[in-house]
């Protein structure tokens, strides 16, 4: 069957009544954690909410005062999952979240156009799309595109929005011979009803079951971002459509804004600017590197050098890495001296180096790395790797001291 939200994509509240409410679960991801929500599956007698499929996500909205988290198909039907049941027969108001619907649309129509067109000006077919949350993409069987193309198909595209060229939706049975003229990558198994083609008035007739705009001029502007490569010898072809343009420049407008604060530059030199500052940081982190270097063998010499050194050091340098490290331990005669050395934050993740006597650094290791929270491993008298936090920092050389006579520390 054809919902009403495919029969009027514009219509924004509908009145209907409640078929069925059944307990369900809706598995989703949040905040990169998949959790699992319980409510129920809603059926109603006719619905504005569209449910996902054709590479167009599901709206949301609202069954009364009950919001709409997720609207899937199955078969003829649009299961509606809410958190709170609803009374079987009882009538209900339906209200569509407009703005997303209206973006979907636009991003849908848009994909529609784009494919056709690219086909026709360079035979490049359309094997996949996407609608993203911020961006959407088009895969092309095709290993590149090339710029003047890229170019030539954004202007040809945005000359069909201009023109106001009307988008129609037909209702055709299975077995109407127009069915075969028309692009399609089939049918889902579970279809049934009438087949529904979007028709692009002399440009496009496809198949599909998403909501669209009714004339191309509602797309308003479609900007191509790019390309990138796609699978198995295909190009991704990446696009924006209404109100996503208008968003991207606002916000390309305030970065923009941004940066000439920060850069003291217009925009036309900020990439120069950017380049110059990425060449002093490069030389300024050579120049940090090659100090941590001397301060490191002298830091080892003043241990050595003083007459009271005992068999123990230790040393903390919020500042610091591997080899700054292993030059401390490599000038500090290890086998007679036990050597604790962190870099990082003081009560934050870090870096550890363990070197002295085989035998000990070998027993005192693990127990280490269990007060560090880290993870490292040893051999020859080292014991390295990283501490989720250097908190018990203390702990570790209390234990250290333990096992060595007349104990010299440094801290930084």
């Amino acid at each position: 069957m054809a919902f009403q939200c495919q029969r009027d994509c514009y219509m924004k509240e509908f009145v209907t009544s409640v078929v069925s409410c059944c307990p369900a679960e809706l598995k989703q991801e949040v905040n990169g954690k998949k959790e699992t929500t319980k409510g129920f599956h809603v059926k109603l007698q006719d619905t504005i909410l569209f449910p996902e499929g054709g590479g167009q996500p599901d709206d949301h909205g609202f069954i009364g005062d009950v919001p709409v988290l997720r609207v899937t198909r199955q078969g003829p039907d649009a299961l509606h999952f809410v958190a709170s049941p609803l009374e079987v027969g009882q009538e209900v108001h339906v209200k569509v979240d407009w703005e997303r619907r209206f973006d979907h649309m636009q991003q849908h129509s848009g994909q529609h156009l784009i494919t056709a067109l690219a086909d026709t000006m360079f035979g490049y077919k359309t094997t996949s799309w996407e609608l993203g949350r911020q961006r959407s993409t088009i895969e092309l069987d095709t290993p590149c595109v090339k710029p003047g193309q890229l170019q030539e198909l954004e202007e040809t595209v945005n000359e069909k929005i201009m023109a106001r060229i009307p988008v129609m939706v037909q209702l055709l049975s299975i077995d109407d011979p127009a069915v075969e003229k028309v692009r399609s990558r089939g049918l889902p198994e579970d279809h049934a009803g009438p087949i529904r083609i979007i028709d692009i008035e002399g440009i496009d007739a496809n198949m599909c079951c998403g909501t669209h705009v009714s004339n191309l001029s509602h797309l308003q502007v479609i900007k191509v971002l790019g390309t990138e490569k796609g699978k198995k010898n295909k190009t991704n072809l990446i696009f924006l459509a209404g109100n996503r343009v208008l968003k991207y420049a606002e916000k390309s407008y305030n970065t923009e804004r941004s940066l000439v604060s920060l850069l003291k530059t217009g925009p036309d030199e900020h990439v120069e600017a950017v380049d110059k500052l990425q060449k002093s940081v490069k030389l300024l982190q050579k120049t940090n590197l090659s100090l941590l270097r001397d301060m490191a063998v002298l830091i080892a010499q003043s241990f050595k050098n003083d007459p009271h050194k005992g068999s123990f050091f230790t040393l903390h340098k919020k500042e610091g890495d591997n080899e700054f490290m292993n030059i401390i331990a490599n000038e500090i005669n290890t086998e007679e001296t036990l050597v604790f050395l962190t870099v990082g934050e003081e009560k934050g993740p870090g870096l550890f180096l363990l070197a002295g006597p085989s035998e000990l650094v070998t027993e005192l290791g693990p127990q280490m790395l269990e007060l560090l929270q880290g993870k490292g491993a040893g051999k020859n008298g080292r014991f390295q790797g990283k501490a989720n936090s250097l908190a018990r920092r203390g702990d570790v050389e209390a234990l250290l001291k333990q096992r060595c006579k007349n104990p010299s520390s440094q801290e930084e």
